[in-house]
């Protein structure tokens, strides 16, 4: 769907022509560019301002049908997430106009002070993920997906990227495969069904798969995994996938949180909560996209994927407020709060993934804590890590991708608001201050001397309002930051 292109624009038959605009300097430097350009800035209304736009029809200089103008504002403003919201603005307005192609003009490296391949990178990303309709369950098709997509460039620019567009086609597809698990309705992802989902997927890229059902479980002992899932009728499933190359030195794990639907247990969440509670398995969707894409790649690192994928009911089955129960790790657990069964799920995978695994570095991805959310609203996501070289690369790499994330506090003297009189921990903070730091050092008790962060996209992982490069529901937030974050451990 993405390629590159060098094209003649005077001969080149072409459905949708895209021209970004910058505000106060030329980004160009074609000359048939530079003249449609002119010609659009004649219209008082447009001036490139970010955002703005002007739509010319049939002009004489080029054979497209229409040429969209699309605003970035100053030169100064330009960066590679206000390239990737352009070019997802532009391909939501052509797919809006029925048509099946665009093609997109890149701004000159030289002008925009920005690297090339951090360019096309962007601009690659903002199309892809714009392209997306999520209609699986519409009987109605009212939009189509544009069918292909090019890209402007020099033959020397063409030949020199020409591998990107399919590593970024991959990833992208990655997200869009996280967003559409997210998305899912709750009935269609039971933890069995988005177990075989992940399973039939995973094994068509080759990954070694290994999936645990509930008797398994009791016989390794995950004690915290099966307390959540005892009041659902839905038995729980831990997917294991493993990518492992010839030659990889290291080992990089990721646990994914897969609670399918959350209805808080005996804590029952109120009622206005429960409607997006299918998202709750946002951390396990990352997870397994990720280790499917890098399969696909043929990522050189030896990763492991550990998915929990359990569903929090309530029933006269189900686990109460004040059960005392034994982890994987063998430390006990009292409950405190049936909703916060998330932790709970993860500290048995995390303590089997480094039991088992060894990993030189873990990281969990988890929609964890609404106090995260209270903490850094809904577009950033929380990282907790005692490493700091990988909690600045975490950060790095959400700044680059816009998966925007901010390191929070572990204080030591935090550990004692989960302490229990009864067990060896609480599985809820002693105030209803600190939630997600005191989740997050629950997590720290069950991870040794292992090189862990971990990642609370409870904020980022679902959006109710459509963006310009991501629609309602699933964002598949971390697939992207993790591919990022890949290159630089």
């Amino acid at each position: 769907m993405l390629h590159l292109k060098s094209a003649d624009l005077m001969k080149e038959k072409i459905e949708s022509l895209v021209i970004p605009v910058c505000e106060d300097k030329n980004i160009h430097e074609d000359k048939t560019i530079l003249s449609l350009i002119k010609s659009a800035k004649k219209v008082k209304a447009f001036k490139g301002d970010k955002d703005d736009e002007v739509i010319l029809y049939n002009l004489s200089e080029v054979s497209a049908q229409i040429i969209i103008f699309l605003g970035l504002g100053k030169l100064e403003k330009v960066n590679m997430e206000s390239l990737r919201t352009m070019a997802g603005m532009a391909v939501k307005g052509v797919i809006k106009k029925k048509h099946t192609a665009v093609l997109m003009a890149v701004p000159l490296a030289a002008k925009v002070n920005m690297d090339m391949q951090n360019i096309l990178e962007a601009m690659m990303e903002g199309t892809f993920l714009g392209n997306h309709l999520f209609d699986r369950y519409k009987k109605e098709k009212k939009l189509q997906p544009l069918e292909r997509i090019d890209f402007l460039v020099t033959s020397d620019e063409a030949k020199k990227y020409r591998r990107l567009p399919s590593r970024i086609s991959a990833v992208c597809q990655g997200t869009i495969l996280a967003r559409e698990w997210v998305s899912m309705p709750p009935n269609d992802k039971r933890p069995e069904l988005f177990a075989k989902s992940i399973a039939r997927l995973a094994r068509k890229e080759n990954l070694k798969v290994t999936v645990l059902g509930e008797k398994e479980l009791k016989q390794k002992k995950f004690g915290a995994m099966l307390a959540v899932a005892a009041g659902s009728r839905n038995k729980p499933r831990m997917v294991i996938l493993e990518h492992t190359p010839v030659k990889a030195k290291k080992t990089i794990a990721f646990v994914g949180k897969g609670v399918t639907f959350d209805s808080g247990g005996i804590n029952l969440k109120p009622s206005a909560s429960l409607a997006d509670m299918k998202m709750d398995m946002s951390g396990a969707a990352a997870v397994a996209a990720t280790l499917i894409t890098a399969a696909r790649l043929k990522l050189r690192l030896k990763l492991v994927g550990i998915i929990p994928i359990v569903e929090n009911m309530p029933s006269g089955a189900a686990s109460r407020p004040g059960d005392i129960i034994k982890s994987y790790d063998g430390k006990t657990v009292e409950i405190g709060n049936t909703d916060a069964e998330g932790r709970l799920i993860l500290i048995d995978a995390i303590s089997y993934t480094i039991k088992k695994y060894k990993p030189q570095t873990l990281i969990d991805l988890a929609t964890l804590t609404g106090a995260c959310v209270v903490a850094l609203g809904e577009k950033i996501a929380g990282t907790f890590s005692f490493d700091d070289k990988l909690a600045e690369n975490i950060i790095l790499s959400g700044y680059k991708t816009h998966e925007r994330c901010w390191r929070m506090p572990m204080p030591e003297d935090y550990k004692e608001l989960i302490k229990s009189d009864f067990a060896d921990l609480n599985n809820v903070g002693s105030t209803r201050y600190g939630g997600a730091i005191t989740a997050a050092l629950f997590l720290s008790e069950f991870v040794k001397d292992t090189s862990w962060a971990h990642i609370d996209i409870a904020g980022p992982a679902y959006t109710k309002k459509e963006s310009s490069y991501c629609g309602v529901g699933g964002t598949g937030f971390g697939v992207r930051l993790l591919f990022d974050l890949m290159e630089r451990l």
